[in-house]
């Protein structure tokens, strides 16, 4: 067989295969042109997920007859005037969207021009009062003259029966339920970019969606909270960075509150929404302490760069691009994120205290038969207490300690409250230990419930952290070795990494066949035992495959070190003891979670406590 040309609407239809994948990428198409043509209202309404009827309407700057008749033209744009492709600074420019659904649709696109005024910019056309609108239509490629028109000024944009002139791309969409969702989450993600634009969206299998246009410099972070929700305004940081041209801002969401999966992150790059694997990376380098495996943050960032800088002609759908100074722009996000969950400081996710109160409530709190009256005890057992590592601060209010086991259980008198006038700090005073696992502490407003170990656990490891920062981690030796017996792949693969352990303060060595010996352990874990931490280290070590950073494995060794050294579950502690660890949260960034992402404490306002009982 001969060479020969392909029909133009079947390369129509082979490029709509690239571009419109399903109903929500035409809504993404057209919604971007209505943004491009500096819409102020934009309204979507959806039949059958978008497969029957997608309708858009919009208040732009609207079409004449002959720019109609070119629109629909395969790679015709009004968004590239300079031909630039090094410099785009729109959404739309590749020219491909309009005859993509019009070969495998029934596209009518209806248009009146608006009145510009003589001040508008020169790329904007002048044009009368009274301009009369027109309709064209485009049938599976076959194209109909454009006609006059009723229409307010805008465009309207309606394509029925979506992709009927490719049965086969109908066989692989989801249902209507699953493609309407998919099409609202194309419209938030445009709608919080563009917080100026007022945004309706309505159809089957739909809430509705209703925007009001914002303004104020506060407008993007009133708009990203409006879709975001309530729950995440309450758990949200604000993000801010600059370097040089770069910057960032947005919303992201304390480690504590997260998704099982990344559809909540909200990614834009000069207004654009985007999947970015350099962004998405950063993300997680940025959250890989705190979070849980397999969770993902909530986000809403914005980056903005110099057009010249990013490459937007990367993908046929504009969700790629690709940045000249990647690094600069990944170490951007990680800093500025982390920083803002530091300034965060000991702050935890409020859904803790607000899922207790429900919990409690749907149990049938207050709906029990009173118990006997029985005086409160006058005198209380002090429980033992427990070693906290070298060198660590002992804050508690009254006084310094020493935190050495005790033998015996005491019985002291109660400790005397602090005064009346004086404030407590954020997380309160110690006031009991139950269970021998959740510290109790009064607030000011009400309480909080520590898990101890959580918490210290994280606290060991920003204090490993922190030493590694400063050069190598102190050490000591053991007086003797301990020695460990593990199977030989186990063996190999520590001694491999030794050196780098040695650098985080485990100096190991082999020791005969089937073991090795520990000589040094760093100095802040000095009590903990070696040979369960040793073997959950070459566990971790097993999982490496190669694919971590340097630095995520120093991290990933250090928080094995730090859970192995934290207070047990089980373990008695001292007032005295509770409060050195309520303040030495409160002096540690990111302290509200543990290295696995749980939270290190929940906290109840008396508000609550009240409704509860039926005080309220």
């Amino acid at each position: 067989m001969s060479v020969r040309r392909l029909d133009p609407v079947l390369i129509d239809q082979i490029a709509a295969g690239e571009v419109i994948e399903r109903p929500a990428s035409a809504v993404k198409e057209l919604v971007e042109n209505a943004l491009d043509a500096k819409a102020t209202r934009i309204d979507v309404m959806l039949e059958q997920g978008g497969r029957r009827l997608i309708r858009i309407t919009d208040d732009g700057i609207g079409m004449g007859a002959e720019d109609l008749a070119l629109a629909i033209e395969r790679h015709a744009t009004s968004k590239l005037p300079e031909g630039r492709l090094d410099a785009v600074s729109t959404l739309g420019f590749r020219g491909e969207a309009l005859p993509s659904i019009g070969s495998v649709g029934r596209l009518t696109i209806t248009s009146r021009p608006r009145f510009l005024s003589p001040l508008a910019p020169d790329d904007a056309r002048p044009l009368a009062e009274g301009a009369t609108a027109h309709l064209i239509r485009v049938d599976a490629g076959r194209v109909q003259p454009p006609r006059p028109a009723a229409h307010a000024p805008g465009t309207r944009i309606e394509v029925e029966d979506l992709f009927y002139a490719t049965p086969a791309r109908l066989k692989f969409l989801k249902g209507d339920r699953a493609e309407a969702q998919a099409a609202a989450l194309v419209i938030k993600r445009l709608a919080m970019a563009n917080p100026q634009v007022a945004f309706s969206l309505q159809g089957d299998h739909l809430s509705g969606l209703q925007l009001a246009a914002e303004s104020g410099e506060d407008a993007l972070e009133r708009r990203v909270r409006r879709i975001l929700g309530a729950e995440f305004g309450e758990n949200a940081v604000a993000v801010e960075g600059q370097r040089g041209p770069l910057r960032v801002s947005g919303l992201v969401s304390l480690p504590t509150y997260h998704r099982a999966a990344a559809l909540d992150q909200f990614l834009f790059v000069n207004g654009r929404p985007v999947r970015d694997k350099v962004l998405i990376g950063a993300l997680k380098a940025a959250y890989a302490d705190s979070i849980t495996a397999g969770r993902h943050p909530v986000v809403a960032l914005f980056l903005e760069v110099p057009p010249e800088t990013v490459d937007v002609n990367v993908h046929p759908a504009k969700l790629e691009v690709r940045f000249r100074e990647a690094e600069a722009v990944r170490s951007l996000l990680i800093g500025a994120i982390r920083d803002a969950l530091a300034r965060a400081g000991h702050s935890a996710s409020s859904r803790g205290g607000a899922m207790m109160a429900e919990r409690l409530a749907a149990s049938g709190l207050g709906q029990f038969a009173p118990a006997p009256y029985a005086p409160p005890p006058r005198a209380y057992e002090r429980p033992l207490s427990f070693a906290f590592p070298q060198g660590y601060p002992a804050r508690a209010p009254e006084a310094q300690t020493g935190f050495a086991e005790a033998p015996t259980v005491e019985r002291l008198p109660e400790p005397e409250p602090p005064a009346a006038q004086e404030a407590a700090p954020p997380l309160g005073y110690a006031r009991a230990q139950f269970h021998e696992t959740y510290i109790l502490a009064q607030t000011d407003k009400g309480f909080v419930i520590v898990d101890q170990h959580a918490a210290h656990e994280r606290l060991v490891y920003e204090r490993l952290k922190k030493a590694r920062t400063g050069g190598m981690v102190p050490r000591q030796p053991l007086l003797i070795p301990a020695v460990v017996e593990l199977e030989e792949g186990a063996i190999a693969r520590l001694l491999d990494e030794a050196e780098a352990l040695a650098e985080m303060g485990l100096v190991i060595e082999p020791f005969g066949p089937g073991a090795i010996a520990v000589q040094e352990v760093p100095a802040a874990l000095a009590n903990t035992e070696i040979v369960p931490l040793v073997k959950d280290l070459a566990d971790r070590v097993r999982e490496w495959g190669g694919a971590e950073s340097l630095a995520a494995r120093y991290d990933l060794v250090l928080k094995t070190f730090a859970c192995h050294h934290s207070i047990r579950s089980g373990r008695r502690m001292r007032l005295e003891e509770m409060d050195a660890l309520l303040r030495e949260m409160e002096a540690t960034p990111g302290s509200g979670q543990c290295n696995h992402g749980r939270p290190t404490y929940i906290e109840m306002s008396l508000s609550d406590l009240e409704r509860l009982f039926g005080r309220a």
